[in-house]
Order: C-alpha cells, then sequence, then structure tokens
C-alpha cells in the first residue's frame, strides 16, 4: 500500500506491506523502487499517488501484474476507481451494466 501515513497505517494491521509517501513528489520514485523486483502482484495506492504516477504506471497497463489499484485516502474519495472500474466493465462487456448514469 503506497500512501501518505494517515491514509495507509490501518492498513498494516491487516499484514499489507506499507510504502509511505508523504511528499506526493516522491510517489514516482516509491513505485518505481517497490516495482524493481516484481515481488508484488496487486499493489494498493491512494487516489491521489495514483494520480501522481500516471506516466509510470503507463508501463504496466496491457501488464496481468502488478495490478494497481486505487482507494481513497484520507484527503476524500475522488471516485478514480469507480470511474476504472466502469470503464473495464464497458469495455469487457460492451455496455456500463454496473453504474449507468
Amino acid at each position: 500500500m503506497i500512501g501518505d501515513s494517515e491514509s495507509v497505517k490501518g492498513f498494516g494491521a491487516v499484514g499489507f506491506d506499507l510504502f509511505i509517501c508523504d511528499d506526493i513528489q516522491n510517489s514516482a520514485a516509491v513505485l518505481k523502487q517497490i516495482t524493481e523486483d516484481d515481488y508484488y502482484a496487486i499493489i494498493f495506492m491512494t487516489e491521489e499517488i495514483f494520480q501522481q504516477t500516471a506516466k509510470e504506471r503507463e508501463k504496466f497497463a496491457e501488464m496481468l501484474t502488478p495490478a494497481m489499484i486505487p482507494l481513497p485516502g484520507t484527503r476524500g474519495n475522488a471516485g478514480i476507481g469507480t470511474q476504472r472500474l466502469s470503464s473495464f466493465v464497458e469495455k469487457a462487456v460492451g455496455s456500463d451494466i454496473l453504474f449507468k448514469n
């Protein structure tokens, strides 16, 4: 789990490896460090980190692993995870059957 200390500390209690990134400018370096050894199949990150690392995540877009999952942080929910899920479902099924507006 990558994110600011307040957003990720609860995930440590359930066994997640935590990568504290209180300085959003360092998020690309943190993501690079985590993905270098191909150890993690799933990387959770706060939506803020997810947005900040868009360029770095591009090289993993067509790969099965690591899956990079955005979660709301303490600064609130920007709806990125819902938007991504909706686009994946629409791509797979041809219609947004989950979140029809």
